[in-house]
């Protein structure tokens, strides 16, 4: 199948994806952009993961300040690490940063990663779940599952790269996944390696 250079063109821009891979893409896709699309964020996911024992000694530190009534109210400090300076001095890793920054301060996660979440908490939170479920007397042999959803849910609402990213119109998606199509784009290594929110009366 012959793939025009005008539909290279279109897929690279709607994915940033390098002329080549955009090629592959289409003539695996047969032309249809939106299976090219998907494809392309799965080879960058399965490249991420290639990449994962690699060192990232480098990256920025995103920042936002929230304000209110010219005071400022709540302030966060987020680093994302990456392979090279190349990167981490780019103008998408940089925003990438700062929109990370702004989410934190929107979303206010407790957490990272789930593996951040302490035992005891989860815990905790397992027995407040089956009480309640307890209490509203639903059938015991449902009540895992019902533990299962919720305790998805609280990962959801607190830990950052499980969390669903707060601006649709620079990415749908849970942030982590955004971080690792961010990390198949540029060719590297790409994570939140920690972060910090501060807030007024907290």
């Amino acid at each position: 199948m012959s793939i025009s250079a005008s539909d290279v063109k279109k897929l690279r821009d709607m994915t940033g994806a390098g002329m080549m891979d955009a090629k592959e893409a289409l003539k695996e896709c047969n032309s249809d952009f939106d299976e090219a699309v998907k494809y392309l964020r799965e080879k960058g996911l399965a490249d991420s993961k290639k990449r994962a024992g690699k060192d990232a000694n480098q990256g920025t530190i995103g920042d936002y300040i929230h304000y209110q009534q010219d005071r400022a109210v709540a302030g966060v400090l987020v680093e994302l690490a990456c392979e090279t300076d190349f990167v981490a001095k780019s103008e998408e890793f940089k925003e990438a940063s700062k929109q990370i920054a702004m989410h934190i301060a929107a979303m206010k996660p407790q957490y990272l990663n789930i593996e951040d979440i302490p035992e005891a908490k989860l815990k905790e939170e397992k027995e407040i779940i089956k009480k309640q479920s307890e209490n509203e007397g639903k059938d015991k042999k449902i009540i895992d599952n019902i533990i299962e959803g919720k305790i998805n849910s609280f990962y959801t609402d607190n830990v950052l790269n499980e969390q669903i990213f707060c601006n649709p119109e620079v990415y749908e998606g849970k942030v982590g996944i955004m971080i690792e199509e961010m990390s198949g784009k540029l060719g590297e290594k790409i994570f939140i390696k920690r972060f910090s929110l501060l807030e007024i009366g907290t």
